[in-house]
């Protein structure tokens, strides 16, 4: 049977772009949003402590990231991790959870700005009200400015990588600006005092309960840094560089998280910020120590880092569904790449599709559908840290720039079935809720529906095969791949600025 030749991505990405990518991912909304809630949770010093292991961790977890970057520096990410130590059926089942997973972030990050109006225009989009779902009101203003938020970037992300990147990079130095300025105002203002941190510790709470509490919602805090794998084929520049980016990327996120939690603590003794007496206490506090023109501030850093959540994980979305169709996994439709902007533009229109679906059913839904498609990135996390255990053990396993200790690779593993005990196992910190459970079980069918379809295709093709259409590894043997017979027509697919032969 005639295969199409494998179809590429250019490589137009800057470090700077992969780089806000990241950050701009991991510092969203809940960033400003949460300090309350984390320091009811924990106490102010607990929370920090929180912050910081749940850190550590993601640098752990982070090193195996960086290693298969260099080890297989395609787009897909995880998905392609998981077929390259673990074979075809482990890669359809983390490609498929971390589809929702991706998927779900875009239209949380846009209706969180119907939020932000309601803390600071409570009146401003609340007409035109249609029906209420799962207690959530759902009203066409809202529902209007969240798909408008995700038609623009889905608009940009059509029209090219490099543009993408660009916008990202204003975006998020516009974020972490307008971030160290009010909290570098609130923390030296006149009410500002260190002594409203005491105590340290949630009294009513075990401290080693409240601690893990915070480590428990660390892979959703920091996910975001794993946006910068599936970009890996467009990287103009070594894959190499991609390991100091992710770590960069953490420590700059935790350190923004710290800030703002910090900043929000010494403005009034914290038990009065609890989340309890205050709709939003982050608001509340730098408007008390900074006046109104730090809450705007405040605003614009919310919204930025919003709008970088969505743009960011665009991005990953459609790359992880680009991948997942070049495999043909997915319909080979999703290989659809534009001529003259070298996106895979059919995937971001099936990404803008889909999303554009989710504000109708409101906030409280998505909600539930992301805790449950936390999972698809804790699958991500183990099986990209257990694929690089592997991938070390071998002879050339030490045949990259940065290699890594196979310790290092299998305490990641270690960690991230950790992070998925604490999402699965009753009366944990993380675990989800019972919606959530539902949730997951219409997408495990659905899933399993769905390879019931595509199993056919999927598994007729050899290894080689697919070593070629996921990895790019070409194997000479077979001729199946990257190769025709004389009375086979080659034509031509343009494909971002090279000619790409494809048998038909």
């Amino acid at each position: 049977m005639a295969k199409k030749e494998r179809v590429v991505l250019e490589k137009s990405i800057k470090p700077a772009g992969v780089l806000a990518l990241a950050i701009g991912s991991i510092i969203g909304w809940g960033c400003f949003i949460l300090p309350g809630s984390m320091m009811d949770k924990a106490g102010p010093v607990g929370a920090i402590i929180g912050l910081i292991l749940g850190a550590v961790i993601m640098l752990v977890i982070a090193k195996s990231y960086g290693y298969m970057i260099q080890k297989v520096p395609v787009s897909g990410g995880e998905f392609a991790y998981a077929y390259n130590g673990f074979g075809r059926n482990h890669a359809y089942v983390c490609g498929w959870f971390l589809t929702l997973g991706y998927l779900s972030i875009v239209p949380l990050n846009a209706t969180a700005l119907s939020l932000l109006a309601k803390f600071t225009a409570p009146e401003l989009l609340t007409w035109g009200y249609l029906y209420t779902i799962a207690g959530s009101k759902i009203y066409f203003g809202e529902v209007a400015l969240a798909s408008s938020a995700m038609l623009i970037f889905g608009f940009l992300n059509y029209r090219g990588s490099k543009g993408v990147a660009g916008v990202q990079v204003y975006m998020v130095a516009l974020l972490v600006a307008a971030a160290i300025l009010i909290a570098g105002g609130a923390i030296s203002s006149e009410s500002a005092s260190f002594s409203n941190l005491v105590p340290y510790f949630n009294p009513d709470v075990p401290t080693i309960a409240g601690i893990v509490s915070i480590v428990a919602i660390a892979p959703w805090l920091f996910v975001g840094f794993d946006t910068i794998p599936q970009a890996a084929e467009e990287y103009d520049f070594p894959p190499a560089k991609a390991n100091k980016l992710i770590i960069l990327s953490i420590l700059v996120g935790v350190g923004i998280y710290l800030l703002v939690l910090v900043a929000t603590g010494v403005v009034f003794p914290w038990q009065e910020l609890s989340a309890g007496n205050h709709v939003w206490p982050t608001g509340f506090a730098m408007e008390a120590a900074v006046g109104k023109a730090g809450l705007w501030f405040l605003v614009i850093a919310i919204s930025m880092g919003i709008c970088t959540g969505i743009n960011g994980f665009y991005m990953a979305t459609s790359r992880l569904l680009f991948s997942m169709g070049r495999a043909q996994v997915l319909p080979e439709w999703f290989t659809g790449v534009d001529k003259k902007s070298g996106v895979p533009k059919n995937a971001v229109i099936f990404t803008a599709a889909v999303a554009l679906i989710a504000p109708w059913f409101g906030r409280n839904v998505i909600v539930w559908v992301v805790e449950m498609a936390a999972l698809g990135t804790a699958f991500g996390y183990m099986y990209t840290c257990f694929g690089a255990y592997r991938e070390a053990k071998k002879a050339d396993g030490r045949n990259v720039e940065i290699p890594i200790k196979s310790g290092t690779a299998l305490a990641g593993g270690l960690l991230s079935f950790g992070i998925l005990l604490l999402l699965c196992v009753p009366g944990s910190p993380g675990f989800m809720a019972h919606e959530s459970w539902y949730a997951l079980g219409v997408w495990v069918a659905l899933g399993a529906v769905f390879y019931a379809m595509q199993a056919k295709r999927y598994n007729a093709l050899s290894h080689a095969e697919l070593d070629y259409l996921i990895l790019d590894k070409k194997d000479s043997s077979d001729k199946s791949v990257g190769e025709c017979d004389e009375n086979i027509m080659v034509q031509p697919i343009i494909n971002t600025g090279s000619t790409i032969s494809a048998i038909d």
